[in-house]
């Protein structure tokens, strides 16, 4: 049984060998012989991400602790006003006159 392809079919296999053979060679060209002054825009892309990921990591540092202290500053309100309502509930009215 004899099995005949036509020329698109012989094109799009081309096309797979020649795309999967370009997919590898870029990895091969980045790796092999490469050095970091031949990508500087990117070095540079990767400097100002770190940067922006330690701002991120301080601010959020930052957020938590003003979140700690807005809990504390919380919490020591809450005891000054109970304090307060519990030395109004102790106080009789006939010692006030």
């Amino acid at each position: 049984m004899s099995a005949t392809h036509s020329l698109a079919e012989w094109a799009s296999v081309l096309s797979l060998g020649i795309g999967v053979h370009a997919s590898f060679s870029v990895f091969y060209f980045l790796l092999v012989d490469a050095s970091r002054s031949d990508f500087p825009r990117m070095w540079q892309a990767a400097v100002h991400a770190r940067h922006d990921v330690d701002r991120a990591y301080a601010s959020g540092l930052r957020l938590a602790a003003d979140a700690a202290l807005y809990a504390r500053l919380t919490l020591r309100d809450a005891a000054f006003t109970a304090a307060a309502l519990l030395a109004l509930l102790t106080v009789r009215p006939e010692a006030l006159r």
